[in-house]
């Protein structure tokens, strides 16, 4: 695996928009090169017989199947609503636009 360069470093900060001191390039870029190292280090223990997992343990999605209910009827929702009108709540303006 590549190492990052100062220069690449200070590229990639310029992109996302962030300043970094002359210090911070120096130890950011000493600290990702560490990580990139780390990365390498386990890129060589994978084998080709041990599949890729986000999990340790198996996992099934647990969601419910959607069923379609009748809702709240209209009329109830407006008796509690404080302003209602063609079916939609009113509420004070906020903003001074019309």
């Amino acid at each position: 695996m590549s190492t990052i360069t100062r220069d690449e470093l200070v590229h990639v900060a310029r992109l996302a928009a962030i300043d970094l001191t002359e210090a911070e390039t120096d130890q950011f870029a000493t600290e990702l090169n560490v990580i990139l190292e780390a990365v390498a280090r386990v890129n060589t223990i994978v084998t080709p017989d041990v599949p890729a997992t986000s999990h340790p343990l198996p996992m099934t999605n647990v969601l419910r199947d959607d069923v379609v209910i009748p809702s709240i009827p209209l009329d109830e929702i407006e008796a509690g609503a404080i302003a209602f009108e063609d079916g939609k709540f009113l509420v004070p303006q906020i903003l001074g636009e019309e």
